[in-house]
């Protein structure tokens, strides 16, 4: 069956489902997102129309590739307040991550060996640390605290004479808390540190200025904000010329050398149309979605008890909500609810039975972090699809508790705690009042 959209005007107003009626409820934005048709229709002309090389400027079919190519790179650069000569086509955020963090380490090696990161970055980030120390280099992971926020005055004691960069996250993929990369930015640039920001998940739903910011590399991909997978930027300022990353791809110089390689015309156009459509859409799609995100939890904590919320409750991501169910296995959740699309973590270690890493870092126990699941929101849902969704999920945590004898036994616990409370108010009553 095919897919069928609405298109962005309509996703953006009051209605606009983006699905099929026969398909599941769509609530794992996080992991990627359904291409808006606007973007679609941009990319379409340069597949077998306008289908030229990018370099070959020396005919008409490579000079409209390449306009094409520069006119996305502004419409990136726009997105986060930056100069389109700022901006280098890449395959995603991975790679961004990878060249931003390996490069930087390569080129900046005569002046020091030490990088700071935090514990629940994205595994791109991670990985790309935990290599670098296979070569010699020194990586402090920073903790955060029970809600997944960095402490500004561990970030600054853990910087040292041979600290070369910080990397840290705009927004957590898992938990949608938001880190203050201004004052990170600020700090870096007092310390003359380079600060990389991966601002995957934040990008086109929170306002990212990387001058005010004090952002030297950043992160995005396009699959996170409707457009095509396989495609992404990273934003490397131009003032800092001596400071400029190592490419980790040769051949042929492309993208000021940076980034060897074909551009991919059809996924940049893409990309760019999608920033383009999310400054145009941000605030009154973040205020949508924000609404749509506080009903589900509403619905859900109204109907279910011994739940929790992670993250931070106020200082996150709008569209984004990790709760844990207590008693049950998240993995057994999603089965019980087949017509909603959920997940337990990161899309990048879902294939792994440990609990999140991320969780983990917030201090929350293993068999609670099991009972997690994450609800990401995103343009084309609909609040009529957050009432299905919610629906589902109380049917399907209920399911599973019904199987569960902790769970029996804490609503034992439970009933005990209440009766024992009301004899109390009522023994204190009759002191008060020996009439009764």
């Amino acid at each position: 069956m095919t897919r069928k959209f609405k298109t962005n005007n309509e996703a953006n107003g009051v209605s606009g489902s983006g699905r099929g009626s026969s398909r599941a409820v769509y609530l794992d934005n996080a992991a990627t997102t359904a291409v808006d048709p606007a973007v679609l229709e941009a990319m379409l002309p340069y597949f077998c129309d306008q289908f030229g090389n990018a370099a070959s400027i020396h005919h008409d079919f490579g000079c409209q590739a390449q306009q094409a190519v520069q006119n996305a790179r502004g419409q990136v650069a726009g997105l986060i307040n930056a100069n389109a000569g700022e901006i280098v086509f890449t395959s995603g955020a991975t790679e961004s991550n990878n060249i931003a963090i390996k490069g930087s380490a390569e080129k900046l090696r005569d002046k020091g060996n030490h990088i700071i990161t935090c514990a629940i970055e994205h595994k791109a980030v991670l990985d790309s640390c935990k290599y670098l120390e296979t070569r010699d280099f020194e990586v402090t992971y920073l903790p955060v605290d029970s809600l997944g926020m960095l402490d500004l005055a561990q970030l600054e004691e853990a910087i040292t004479e041979k600290t070369l960069l910080i990397s840290i996250m705009a927004a957590n993929n898992e938990i949608g808390t938001i880190n203050p990369i201004a004052e990170i930015g600020a700090l870096a640039d007092r310390c003359k540190v380079l600060f990389h920001c991966d601002a995957t998940q934040a990008v086109g739903k929170i306002p990212i200025d990387v001058q005010e910011c004090g952002i030297d590399l950043l992160s995005l991909s396009a699959h996170k904000i409707y457009g095509p997978k396989g495609v992404g930027a990273l934003f490397i300022r131009r003032n800092r010329k001596e400071n400029r990353p190592a490419p980790l791809i040769h051949g042929g110089g492309h993208e000021k050398g940076y980034r060897s390689g074909t551009l991919n015309v059809p996924a940049i156009v893409g990309l760019g149309r999608a920033c383009e459509l999310c400054g145009e859409n941000m605030m009154r799609e973040s205020e949508r979605l924000g609404k749509f995100s506080q009903k589900l939890l509403r619905l859900i904590s109204e109907n279910v008890d011994h739940i929790r919320i992670n993250g931070h409750q106020e200082n996150r991501l709008g569209n984004l909500l990790n709760i844990t169910f207590e008693f049950v296995e998240g993995e057994g959740v999603m089965l019980a609810m087949p017509d909603v699309a959920v997940s337990s973590g990161s899309a990048c270690t879902s294939e792994t039975l440990e609990p999140s890493y991320v969780l983990r870092a917030l201090g929350v126990p293993d068999e609670l972090a099991h009972g997690s699941l994450r609800f990401s929101l995103g343009r084309f849902n609909t609040e009529q699809e957050i009432d299905l969704a919610a629906q589902s999920v109380i049917r399907a945590v209920k399911k599973m508790r019904d199987l569960s004898p902790l769970y029996e036994a804490a609503v034992i616990h439970d009933n005990d705690e209440f009766r024992n409370s009301n004899e109390e108010s009522i023994t204190n009553e009759e002191i008060r009042n020996p009439k009764l």
